[in-house]
């Protein structure tokens, strides 16, 4: 059962998730907060796989919600998906680099919902092509020069090829058609890409990517 946790300060917009969620056969909603503070006590106390965190919520936003779970060690299992209204929300880029593992709008339709859920506990934090792409582009024009290439000094020539398409937003069946190669191989090479960098998921190596100047702005196709 993948189990989640429902951050929200709105009643309604809780109750709708969760009778989507309870729904599901392989999803259980194992608690629910109307604020910050509270959401950080249950996520320590319930240890779900997945977070859906509203980002403005009363006592404690849930950017900061989700910078003290990511940067909690104990925690390191526990995955954030931020919730907001607007897909170009001004915060959603500093979820990411927060560690957040993807965001998603709350008129989402109730399919992508439950495709991210699932995406984002096997490991895939790029929930939607478009929206990837504007986020990508946001991080582009943000970013400042990059750091010193040592850093990808332990990848392969292989898994640096495919941290950069991943870094223009390929999924692993993309990465997989440009190289020839299997998606399973694709999804190899950057998982292992991940555990050598210490990246949480897929969008913390994006966000490495820029910052290690492997890719760069204007290279979205």
């Amino acid at each position: 059962m993948i189990r989640v946790l429902l951050a929200d300060d709105q009643l309604l917009v809780r109750a709708g998730f969760r009778a989507l969620l309870d729904a599901q056969g392989d999803i259980e909603v194992v608690g629910e907060a109307d604020d910050g503070e509270r959401a950080l006590d249950l996520v320590r106390e319930l240890r779900p796989d997945i977070v859906l965190m509203d980002i403005r919520m009363p006592r404690l936003d849930g950017l900061a919600a989700t910078r003290r779970v990511t940067s909690d060690p104990e925690l390191a299992e526990v995955k954030v998906i931020m919730l907001t209204t607007f897909e170009l929300d001004e915060y959603v880029f500093e979820a990411i680099r927060a560690g957040a593992s993807g965001f998603l709008v709350k008129d989402a339709e109730p399919q992508e919902l439950l495709r991210a859920v699932r995406a984002v506990v096997g490991g895939d934090a790029l929930l939607s092509p478009g929206v990837t792409r504007r986020l990508i582009a946001e991080f582009a024009a943000r970013s400042k020069e990059p750091a010193a290439a040592d850093a990808l000094a332990a990848l392969t020539d292989r898994e640096r090829e495919v941290m950069a398409l991943a870094g223009i937003g390929l999924s692993n069946e993309e990465i997989a058609r440009r190289l020839v190669v299997s998606p399973l191989t694709a999804k190899t090479h950057v998982s292992r890409a991940m555990v050598k960098l210490g990246a949480r998921d897929r969008a913390q190596l994006v966000v490495l990517a820029y910052e290690s100047g492997l890719v760069r702005p204007g290279w979205l196709g």
